[in-house]
């Protein structure tokens, strides 16, 4: 894999900088040492400007090329999960129930490793924005700092970021242009039937019951009232109630999750579940109260942008280890918002065979640091050459 030379240079710095960001993963938007960690770094890189504290701990630093020209957006998001870590490693997480089981210690690494650079080297016209955004995973974070202005503040033209991609090819990319990535909403549904004797039913109104026939019936949404073609996910991950073998309980709850592409059917998906959340209550003789929470939008790649992002991503890795068209897949990223406001491309990163995303055991393979740090620094090189 052809990193560029200077980057390998450092590549042993860039390892210790996200093992040292490994044992410190915050949540959401609080990000604080994450963010103090990184400050110091651009400082330390000479970048022209740096300014902190949006959506509470993000960051925006300047780097400007030689002469005029536009600004380009590379993002890397710095947030963790609430998932106690069980690696085993030497640097794990230090904070209890948390740990960077996404890599997002690893993107926010291979951005400061392409600020490094392209603030030694400064081999592009223009400017370059270097966005260092919490709350991915949850919060949206990308909507804050956009809410925040930073897309016209800073004249951001376009806009880029990576994820690793456990399972694919080590320094491996692939993307697809246009819908990449699902919208995601939650919904919850809070029962109140009547609790009593488990053995005298016919005394209660029973919420048990209900959740199991709401639960079935939301599955209906998919396999009866959508045309099989189309990309449309609903899920039931949560069901509590009860506490003991012989009591039928007052309330119940469910949770789960809808992925959709196509606004009008999320629109469906919403009205569905209302009507079936309303006459399944009726049926059981329980109240029934549904909370549809819209989440994040889907992720939409600019066609252009994202083959340019593909041609330079062969530069790095070599034509056979790019893949342009890949499809689309129902994760969900708060980037969108980012893409809705300018145009741009999300694209993974083959992070090789690990543990998956989410999973307690995972670590971000630090061999593919100077893979996305090169691939940062010639996305803003040959998008924006000097004159």
């Amino acid at each position: 894999m052809p990193v560029i030379n200077r980057i390998a240079d450092f590549a042993a710095d860039m390892t210790a900088w996200r093992q040292h960001l490994h044992t410190i993963p915050e949540l959401e938007f609080d990000c604080h040492q994450t963010a103090a960690f990184v400050a110091e770094r651009l400082r330390e890189f000479g970048v022209d400007e740096l300014h902190e504290g949006i959506a509470k701990t993000g960051i925006v630093a300047i780097i400007n090329g030689q002469g005029d020209g536009p600004t380009i957006g590379l993002r890397a998001d710095m947030d963790a999960l609430p998932i106690p870590e069980e690696t085993g490693l030497a640097y794990a997480s230090t904070h209890p129930g948390k740990t960077h089981a996404c890599g997002h210690d690893g993107h926010t690494t291979m951005l400061l490793g392409a600020a490094r650079y392209l603030a030694e080297t400064r081999n592009f016209s223009g400017r370059v924005a270097l966005i260092f955004q919490p709350a991915e995973e949850e919060g949206g974070g990308a909507d804050i700092m956009v809410r925040e202005g930073i897309l016209d503040r800073f004249d951001i033209a376009q806009v880029y970021a990576l994820h690793n991609a456990p399972g694919h090819a080590e320094g491996s990319f692939y993307t697809a242009p246009g819908p990449l990535m699902a919208a995601v909403d939650t919904f919850e549904i809070h029962i109140q039937g009547r609790g009593g004797h488990g053995a005298m039913p016919h005394e209660t109104i029973d919420p048990v019951m209900a959740a199991c026939g709401i639960a079935q019936a939301i599955q209906t949404i998919v396999s009866r009232n959508h045309y099989a073609l189309d990309d449309l996910v609903v899920s039931v991950t949560q069901i509590h109630t009860g506490t003991v073998n012989n009591v039928i309980p007052d309330t119940a709850y469910l949770n789960g999750t809808v992925r959709t592409f196509d606004p009008a059917v999320q629109k469906m998906v919403m009205r569905r579940m209302r009507e079936i959340v309303a006459g399944q209550a009726a049926s059981y003789g329980v109240t029934a109260e549904l909370d549809y929470q819209v989440g994040y939008p889907a992720t939409i790649n600019d066609a252009a942008k994202t083959e340019f992002a593909a041609e330079v991503a062969r530069e790095v890795s070599g034509a056979a280890n790019v893949v342009g068209d890949g499809g689309r897949e129902m994760g969900a990223e708060d980037f969108s918002y980012m893409l809705e406001k300018r145009p741009g491309s999300y694209l993974f990163i083959g992070q090789g065979d690990s543990a998956g995303l989410h999973h307690p055991k995972y670590n971000f393979n630090d061999e593919i640091a100077p893979v996305g740090a090169s691939f940062f620094a010639r996305i803003v090189e040959k998008a924006q050459p000097v004159a």
